[in-house]
């Protein structure tokens, strides 16, 4: 019932990862990424402390195939997890334990790994890479987007999904973007929506942390009629 991705963007250096599901509150259990170091989800039968314990294996210098064993092998209940992690170079690792439920599947492209359990084609983890990889000098955010509407599209989840997020980091320890929808009809719509209205502020928003003096005033959007 989660379709997910995550990437890099070979250009910036750049690492995201964007997730939908039918549960509300996807962002806060599911992805999870660092600057410099990687990114990581975990999905079905959501075992959240599995994220930081990947990155955590990333910041040590292991490969994300590394990380990934190490991950796999220290949780007893692996069988019933999804995970999937990608480094800071681009290499990614994904594993599906034997009772995650079908349909379910794992794709792997340039710069990026899909994971889905409970959809409706195991085959849609391969149309959200493709989305993904198809256009390199988008902005990471974008092509993230890209990849979760294009896993809708290839079938998305046999109930309707209820939430969704996106997660970019860049070089500051905080995050690039951090948006969620947590409880929607429309989600996936929402989140495109959201992202395009918070791209024009994203790189301000850095600056006011690192260096205030340049930063632009802040003009605030028109009231909605």
């Amino acid at each position: 019932m989660t379709y997910s991705l995550l990437g890099r963007c070979a250009r910036t250096g750049q690492l995201g990862a964007v997730v939908t599901t039918s549960a509300m509150g996807v962002g806060a259990r599911c992805p999870f990424a660092r600057a410099g170091v990687g990114a990581a989800l975990t999905q079905h039968r959501t075992d959240p402390r599995l994220g930081p314990l990947l990155i955590a294996l990333l910041a040590r210098g292991f490969t994300a195939q590394q990380a990934l064993d190490g991950a796999v092998a220290a949780t007893p209940h692996r069988d019933w997890r999804q995970l999937a992690v990608i480094d800071a170079a681009g290499r990614t690792a994904s594993f599906t334990g034997a009772h995650v439920r079908a349909e379910r599947g794992e794709a792997h492209g340039p710069d990026c790994v899909a994971i889905a359990n409970i959809v409706r084609s195991a085959e849609l983890p391969a149309a959200m890479a493709r989305a993904f990889a198809a256009d390199p000098a988008l902005p990471l955010a974008a092509r993230l987007v890209q990849a979760i509407q294009a896993g809708e599209a290839a079938g998305g989840e046999f109930a309707a999904v209820r939430s969704a997020a996106l997660l970019v980091v860049d070089r500051e320890s905080f995050p690039y973007v951090d948006l969620r929808v947590d409880d929607h009809a429309t989600p996936l719509a929402e989140l495109a929506r959201l992202w395009a209205a918070y791209a024009r502020d994203a790189d301000d928003y850095v600056i006011r942390a690192i260096d205030p003096d340049q930063a632009a005033t802040y003009v605030p959007p028109p009231p909605k009629p």
